[in-house]
């Protein structure tokens, strides 16, 4: 009888923890919507979606820890991230400075509202699927880099139910060797346990972002996109509590 009862109360823990979360998300969407679209600048409004960010994992009990700040270079660089969640850009939006582009799949344009909100913060879509679009988009990066445009990505894609760190795409490594810019990995854990893949009710969880040190790109350090991008990988790997997912593919 104790055993279901605790059962019992632990649901509807689950049940009124995600109803509030998803209020709360709510009325950030609504706010983000409206500054979005009134207020002058791009910095500024940058800056008000970091603060929200922040504001809104305050407000759900999970405010991230971040650790390795110090290692952000001053100047431009591109930020390579796992992609465990649905709240990943979330977290990152409240843990880095406001000032990165976000690498977006392509298929969010079809998303109207959500397309529009983060059009207006500088955000940039690739295509996934479809070749022709694929390369077309990964110039854009390259340019943007070698323009000196600080910019997210999470080189895996997107993000699977199955816990590991999947397979890295070239294109943020590319991007970085034309660009000369340097990588910066970053670790974001207990995103997966909060909002798996396929599962659009959030859990209570625990978050942490790790920001390592930055890789030089600069002086033809690296002979391809694929030896930056398995360094990468390797150093999130060490920080990380999920396995590998190349070595259960081989």
């Amino acid at each position: 009888m104790i055993k279901v009862l605790r059962h019992i109360l632990i649901a509807l823990g689950r049940l009124f923890y995600g109803l509030y979360a998803w209020s709360a998300f709510l009325v950030v969407i609504l706010l983000t919507i409206g500054f979005a679209t009134f207020l002058p600048g791009l910095d500024r409004r940058r800056r008000w979606l970091s603060r929200t960010a922040r504001v809104f994992l305050s407000v759900v009990g999970i405010p991230p820890t971040v650790s390795g700040l110090e290692h952000l270079p001053d100047d431009h660089c591109i930020v390579v991230v796992n992609h465990a969640s649905h709240v990943d850009g979330i977290v990152l939006q409240a843990s880095l400075p406001p000032r990165f582009s976000f690498v977006i799949k392509g298929e969010v344009q079809k998303v109207p509202v959500l397309h529009f909100v983060l059009r207006r913060v500088g955000a940039k879509f690739v295509e996934r699927f479809i070749a022709a679009g694929s390369a077309r988009d990964a110039r854009k990066l390259v340019k943007a880099a070698a323009e000196g445009e600080s910019m997210v990505i999470f080189p895996e894609g997107t993000f699977l139910e199955e816990a590991g760190l999947g397979r890295f795409r070239p294109g943020a490594f590319a991007a970085a060797i034309k660009g000369e810019l340097p990588v910066v990995p970053v670790a974001i854990r207990g995103s997966r346990k909060i909002l798996r893949a396929r599962n659009f009710w959030p859990r209570h969880g625990t978050l942490h972002v790790d920001i390592l040190q930055p890789i030089e790109t600069s002086g033809n350090a690296f002979a391809s996109s694929a030896e930056l991008a398995n360094l990468a990988r390797s150093r999130m790997l060490e920080v990380l509590d999920e396995p590998d997912l190349l070595l259960s593919d081989s």
